[in-house]
């Protein structure tokens, strides 16, 4: 099975070789990123590491409008398994590894969880405030939906092919909600969804939403999961 890392890139030119650096080349085919517009040297240091594939915004697009450029590349690149990573290092690349094996014992999404091991995301540097934000609204959409996912908002996940063929990605937001928009069409579609623990990894290089914006993604996930 052919297997795409994808990259949704802003402003990530400080952590971006040290992520590329612990992907495991040898089951990885090819590599993808795709820059949102950064003001940074994102792609300078994207073209010193010698990522196959770069594709620039020509204007700041939004997270989720990143992903769709993400997946569409990765499926002209007939990929079979798509990973998509955050370049700021805050998940394990070298996780891809169990992401794949899940992906080929036959689930169709597997989301790395921070969350399996309950407060222990905090003691990784998780602020408490996001901890229990995630708890709730996971919580929430366990009981909508009657399921006993861990978390819906890692950004580190994989996809297998069709459902990313099957998903009308291209009708969801270009925001932050982009993700969980995939696991309620996910659910909709009744595709498997199985979890692997990912420590969280929270330092001067992670990326992190701020608060008001946190805000207004926990109002749009009780929006569209009432109506899913």
């Amino acid at each position: 099975m052919k297997v795409v890392v994808v990259l949704p890139a802003y402003n990530c030119a400080k952590s971006l070789k040290k992520t590329i650096s612990e992907i495991p080349n040898e089951i990885v085919d090819e590599i993808v990123l795709v820059d949102d517009f950064s003001s940074d040297d994102t792609l300078k240091i994207a073209k010193e590491c010698r990522i196959e594939h770069i594709v620039k915004h020509n204007k700041n697009l939004g997270y989720g409008a990143n992903q769709k450029t993400c997946y569409d590349k990765a499926l002209e690149l007939n990929a079979d398994i798509v990973i998509m990573l955050h370049p700021d290092y805050q998940y394990d690349p070298r996780l891809i590894t169990s992401l794949i094996r899940k992906i080929e014992q036959g689930a169709d999404i597997v989301l790395a969880s921070r969350m399996m091991k309950g407060f222990e995301a905090v003691r990784n540097g998780m602020p408490l405030y996001k901890y229990y934000c995630n708890r709730i609204l996971t919580k929430f959409q366990n009981f909508c939906f009657q399921k006993h996912l861990s978390e819906y908002h890692t950004g580190y996940r994989a996809y297998r092919k069709n459902v990313l063929v099957s998903i009308k990605y291209h009708d969801f937001s270009n925001d932050f909600i982009f993700d969980n928009q995939i696991i309620i069409a996910a659910f909709s579609k009744g595709y498997e969804i199985q979890e692997i623990y990912c420590p969280a990894r929270y330092d001067n290089l992670s990326s992190s939403i701020k608060l008001l914006r946190s805000t207004k993604y926990g109002f749009q996930i009780v929006y569209y999961t009432i109506n899913k």
